[in-house]
This record gives C-alpha cells, structure tokens and sequence, in this order.
C-alpha cells in the first residue's frame, strides 16, 4: 500500500523499516477516508513524537497538523517511509524527533547525522519550501548511559541547522534536567523514557 523512496540513499536500511508495514498501511487507510488538506505541517518520529499524538492538535491549536509518529523508528525508517509519510501531504514544515532510537541500537554519532541531512536533502529536492523543527533527542533515565552519544549527534545535527535557511534546532535537552544535571524524574513515566 505504501511508497518508498527509491533512491540514492547511501547506508544500509537498518533495521529493516518494514517492521513498521502495519502502522504506514494503517496511516494510508485514515488518508483513504479523509486525506489531510496539502500545506499542513507534518510531525514525524519516534513514540516520543507518537505519544504526543492525543493531544497535539490542542497543543498546536489553529495549526493544520498532520501527525505521523511510529514508535521505535530510525531516521532511516523516516527516509524509507518518506513518500508515504511526508511528501504526499506537500506539507509547509516538517516537524521531527528522532534520534535516541538510533543511539541506542548503536548507530554511531555520524550515521545519525549523515541520515538526518539526507532526510532534510530528500525532501528539500521535492519540496524547496519546505521548513523543518528538528527537536533534538532528549535525555531520559532510561538511555543515560548514551547521552554523551546523544548530545554530540544533536550538537552536529544543532551546527549543521544553525547557518540554514528555513531549518530550526529545538534544543529540550537542558529543559528536561535538574540542578545536578540529571534527568528530572517527575517528567518522565515509568519507563523512564518517555
């Protein structure tokens, strides 16, 4: 049911984005019944972004939002899924938050940032326009023990976003830490991810 990109993407898709199948072709029937109008803004990533789902047309109240976030991906899940998820809906901005996922299945520091600039080159080609909201990975209980990684992929990705037009770095990383420089606690669930 879904288009993927074909294309010159230059890594391996790792792990396999088709793990994903059941919730893009659930995505492609909600659009069978009412496609989103074009020029809205996309909000794509991981379940940080999905769980965000229930109350993110209040939160971005008077915003055309178009919500699009599958648990457990990759920026190359993104990449992969890039048609089907984004560039149909010729949306204005693309909202973005993926990161930590690739981290801890180990990708290194420079994959990230490599699959974070072809996903933004990718869907620049097709849609010049097209603004992005990068928010950074956050710091959680959970994966303290790769936030250094985390923090030098969001410091390449915030470089990278700095001297560009119409590419925003949203930086939560400091917002979710406490005096001693830890993850607070009460904002998270009990995974300690989220």
């Amino acid at each position: 049911l879904h288009a993927v990109v074909k294309g010159e993407y230059p890594c391996a898709y790792e792990p396999d984005p088709t793990r994903f199948t059941k919730q893009v072709d659930a995505f492609i029937v909600a659009d069978s019944i009412n496609f989103p109008e074009s020029g809205g803004i996309v909000c794509i990533g991981s379940s940080s972004m999905r769980m965000w789902h229930s109350r993110i047309e209040k939160d971005l109240a008077g915003l055309s939002v178009v919500a699009r976030g599958f648990g457990g991906s990759h920026y190359s899940d993104v990449i992969y899924f890039a048609d089907a998820l984004i560039l149909k809906y010729s949306p204005r901005a693309l909202v973005i938050y993926e990161g930590d996922n690739d981290a801890a299945y180990g990708k290194s520091v420079e994959r990230i940032f490599n699959d974070f600039k072809y996903l933004t080159k990718l869907c620049r080609k097709r849609l010049p326009e097209l603004r992005f909201y990068i928010i950074g990975a956050k710091p959680s209980l959970a994966r303290w023990d790769i936030a250094q990684k985390m923090q030098a992929a969001n410091a390449m990705i915030r470089d990278f976003c700095q001297d560009r037009q119409g590419i925003t770095f949203i930086d939560i990383w400091p917002a979710l830490l406490n005096a001693s420089g830890m993850p607070r606690v009460e904002l998270f669930i009990q995974d300690g991810l989220h």
